[in-house]
């Protein structure tokens, strides 16, 4: 019996690696194609975007790119090299002063799960609330006094925020 549960865990996985590959790599790459933008604000703002976009996108790739899958090594790499490609922009906007001096990667990773309850949340609106929110994490991160206007509001009310319609 051990066998099998062990053979379907592998099955599950090599589902998951191949169902996620391309997006698993273009995630973890976001923070080095960021980095690359010679505005340090606009590349924070732009991997930020995507990654939150992406999770809008495909539910089930946010799952898979967060858990922790017990020996899997694929995921946990691609993690470890998304957080630390994280950390550097973070640190390169924060020295050109367009980031808050105390914001750190957990602030930001703390996003992660609000925007995709936000995403599960929002029904009909499921594209553009979370363009708000991460709209309004943006601004907050921002150094200095708020430069934009937000992306428009969604149509989102208490009742909807249950889950249950």
């Amino acid at each position: 019996m051990r066998t099998d549960a062990r053979e379907n865990r592998e099955r599950i996985l090599r589902a998951a690696r191949e169902a996620f590959a391309e997006q698993l790599t273009e995630c973890a790459g976001a923070p080095d194609e960021a980095l690359e933008d010679p505005d340090p604000w606009r590349g924070f703002h732009a991997v930020f975007r995507k990654v939150c976009a992406m999770q809008a996108a495909d539910r089930g790739f946010t799952h898979a790119f967060l858990s922790r899958f017990p020996d899997e090594t694929a995921f946990a790499g691609e993690r470890d090299r998304a957080e630390k490609g994280l950390a550097l922009l973070v640190r390169r906007a924060q020295g050109a002063r367009a980031l808050r001096p105390d914001l750190d990667v957990p602030d930001v990773v703390l996003v992660l799960p609000a925007n995709r309850s936000v995403v599960n949340a929002a029904g009909a609106d499921a594209a553009a609330a979370p363009r708000r929110l991460v709209g309004y994490q943006l601004e907050s991160f921002r150094a200095g006094l708020s430069a934009g206007p937000l992306p428009p509001p969604a149509g989102i009310e208490l009742e909807g925020l249950t889950g249950v319609r």
